[in-house]
């Protein structure tokens, strides 16, 4: 069923039986949006003069408004002008019985939407109040999109500060160090101020790299190389090069395939990016001596893979947080690990790529199992 969404009309006219008719005509009005699929009803109230619409629209400002422009009192092009001047959020129909190109003009100039001559039949006053609900729809959905976009790109900037404040300062601590040479008369401490800044470096250089492959696949301006690929070739130069870091701690990675090739149509490039996502996280959160095991699924109309690590796990709370964008969770056993938190939100847009998805089945304590499946065609 449809989302219900109210308008209000207000219709300004001095003559008693034109503000009924208009009232009877649309009391059963409803229409459809084109985007949302919303019902879109109205709500219809009535003044009898400009200086009463005036007054309700102090209070209340309609939707949309049907506006007389010749009446006892101040006109429509009157009313419509104070409309203008406070800036009110509306759509305005003129209606007058003295139709002109200088009328037209005149409210048009002052904002009117459309110019309603009389007489005019109730199936031409609802063509008008459709297009011009339609407009105000589409016109307010716009600038909430808009408003959208800003906010998510301050929270974008203000992230991104914070991401790259920590490493900076760091980095900056460790120079005065070296500039100072307080305590770089010991070679073993040296050594870890300059191998901690460059650990630090390559986090930044980790986040630059990952931002630009979020904003290439979210612009749809990464070109796209297409040819059929091992997907298990692809799994073992991932881990051929997560291995120095494994290996440093003691950690197995191992591959099983329910074939010898797993083909598919598609980017090396975009391939990769899911297997160094999957493994290099299976790795940077396990246990010492812990293990990583890569297993592919090759089916009729699509391939599987599935990463299973015996690492520290997450609760269900944390894995529903898990593919936003600059999400990383954040507890005592998360405290010195770093990333960029954009890994995984990259690998799952890369996904939809292949028409995918990507699950995960997790434990605390107990280690986490990141299932990717995509789309052979």
């Amino acid at each position: 069923m449809a989302e219900e969404k109210r308008l209000s009309l207000l219709i300004v006219d001095d003559e008693e039986g034109m503000r009924m008719g208009v009232k009877r005509s649309l009391r059963h009005f409803s229409m459809e949006t084109k985007d949302t699929g919303e019902l879109v009803k109205l709500d219809v109230s009535e003044a009898a003069s400009g200086e009463e619409a005036i007054l309700l629209m102090k209070e209340s400002s309609p939707d949309i408004v049907l506006l007389d422009n010749k009446m006892g009192g101040i006109s429509g092009i009157d009313v419509l002008h104070w409309i203008n001047e406070n800036e009110l959020d509306l759509m305005a129909i003129m209606i007058t019985a003295y139709a002109s190109i200088e009328t037209a003009i005149a409210a048009t100039k002052q904002g009117a939407y459309d110019f309603l001559p009389k007489p005019f039949t109730p199936a031409e006053l609802k063509v008008s109040v459709r297009q011009a609900a339609a407009h105000l729809v589409a016109l307010r959905q716009a600038r909430e999109l808009e408003r959208e976009k800003r906010r998510v790109r301050f929270q974008f900037i203000s992230v991104l500060a914070h991401e790259l404040k920590a490493p900076l300062g760091a980095i900056e601590g460790y120079l005065y160090l070296l500039r100072d040479g307080i305590g770089m008369d010991d070679p073993d401490v040296h050594d870890r101020v300059v191998q901690r800044s460059l650990i630090r470096l390559g986090g930044m250089r980790k986040l630059i790299y990952d931002l630009l492959d979020l904003t290439r696949l979210e612009s749809g301006q990464k070109k796209r190389e297409l040819s059929d690929i091992d997907v298990l070739e692809c799994a073992r130069n991932s881990m051929e090069t997560m291995k120095p870091d494994a290996d440093r701690r003691g950690i197995t990675i191992s591959l099983e395939s329910s074939s010898e090739k797993a083909v598919i149509t598609a980017d090396s490039g975009e391939i990769e990016i899911i297997f160094n996502n999957l493994i290099s996280n299976a790795v940077k959160y396990n246990r010492d001596n812990g293990s990583v095991a890569v297993n592919v699924l090759d089916m009729p109309d699509q391939i599987r893979i599935a990463v299973t690590d015996t690492g520290i796990g997450m609760s269900e709370e944390e894995v529903e947080k898990l593919f936003g964008e600059f999400v990383r969770i954040r507890n005592a056993k998360t405290r010195n690990i770093l990333g960029s938190g954009l890994g995984l939100s990259i690998m799952r847009k890369t996904a939809s790529l292949y028409s995918g998805e990507v699950t995960v089945d997790s434990t605390p304590d107990a280690g986490s199992t990141f299932t990717v499946t995509l789309k052979k065609c």
